[in-house]
C-alpha cells in the first residue's frame, strides 16, 4: 500500500492560496501546449477555486488552445446557484478568451441521465484520447473525504471500468463526476484545500488514508496547496 506522502506548500490565507494555484495552473499549461500543442483542465467547484479562475484569467494563459472540462457537477437547472458551472461562468468564463467550443460542461441536464455519463466519456476521448488522459486535474477536499463527488459510501467508489458516472443523491441532489480511472491517469493533480473544517482530512490525505475518498487519487505528480488554517498540524514549527 503506497504511503507516499504528497508534496505540500502551506501559504498564509485562501486569498493566496488561490493566486498561487492559478500560477500553477498558467506555467502547466503553457508547458502542455509548447509541448503537446493544447491543454486540457478539469475543474471542481468550491469557493476557493472560484478566486483561482478569477485569477487565473489574469495570467498569461495560451487560451486559444485551452480545453476546459468539469470535474464533477450537480444536477440542477441551467444557471442555479447549485450548478459549478454557474460560478464557473461568472468567476472564468466572462473573464477569460476561451474559444467557446473549447468549453465542456456536464450534460447533467440531459433528458436521459443514466446515458449522461457515456455522452460525457464520448466528449473527453475527442479532445484527450482513448482512454482520455488530462493534463492536469484540479481537486478540492470535503469534511467528509470526498473529492470530485465521489463521497463516502457511494457505489460509485469501486468503479473500475467507467470515466464518468452518477453518484446516488448527496446533500440533496445527485451529481456526475469523474472516477479513479481517468483521475489516476492524469499529467497532474492540484489539490486546493482551505479553511479550519478540512484539517483532519487533510492530515488523512497527506498520509494516504485510503479509507478517505480523497485518499485513493494517485499521489505522484499531486501537490496540496493549503492555507494554515487547512493545515496546523501539517506546518513546520
Amino acid at each position: 500500500m503506497e504511503k507516499l506522502l504528497l508534496k505540500i506548500e502551506i501559504l498564509e490565507d485562501a486569498d493566496s492560496v488561490a493566486r498561487r494555484a492559478a500560477v500553477i495552473i498558467a506555467a502547466a499549461a503553457r508547458e502542455a501546449v509548447a509541448v503537446r500543442g493544447r491543454f486540457i483542465l478539469a475543474v471542481s467547484g468550491g469557493r476557493t477555486p472560484w478566486e483561482m479562475l478569477r485569477k487565473l484569467a489574469g495570467e498569461k494563459m495560451p487560451w486559444e488552445k485551452v480545453h476546459l472540462v468539469q470535474v464533477d457537477e450537480r444536477v440542477a437547472p441551467v444557471g442555479h446557484a447549485d450548478r459549478n458551472l454557474t460560478h464557473l461562468r461568472t468567476s472564468l468564463l466572462v473573464h477569460a478568451p476561451l474559444r467557446p467550443e473549447h468549453i465542456h460542461p456536464m450534460p447533467v441536464d440531459a433528458p436521459d441521465l443514466e446515458d449522461a455519463p457515456e455522452t460525457y466519456t464520448r466528449t473527453l476521448r475527442e479532445i484527450a484520447g482513448s482512454p482520455p488522459v488530462l493534463d492536469l486535474v484540479h481537486l478540492g477536499l470535503g469534511p467528509d473525504g470526498h473529492t470530485a463527488s465521489l463521497v463516502p459510501g457511494d457505489p460509485v467508489l469501486e468503479m473500475t471500468d467507467a470515466d464518468v458516472a452518477m453518484t446516488a443523491v448527496y446533500q440533496g441532489r445527485r451529481r456526475m463526476t469523474l472516477t479513479y480511472p481517468i483521475l489516476n491517469r492524469s499529467r497532474q493533480v492540484l489539490w486546493i484545500v482551505t479553511g479550519s473544517e478540512k484539517a483532519a482530512m487533510l492530515v488523512r490525505l497527506h498520509a494516504g488514508d485510503r479509507s478517505i475518498p480523497a485518499g485513493r487519487v494517485r499521489r505522484d505528480h499531486s501537490l496540496v496547496i493549503a492555507d494554515r488554517a487547512a493545515a496546523p498540524a501539517l506546518e513546520p514549527n
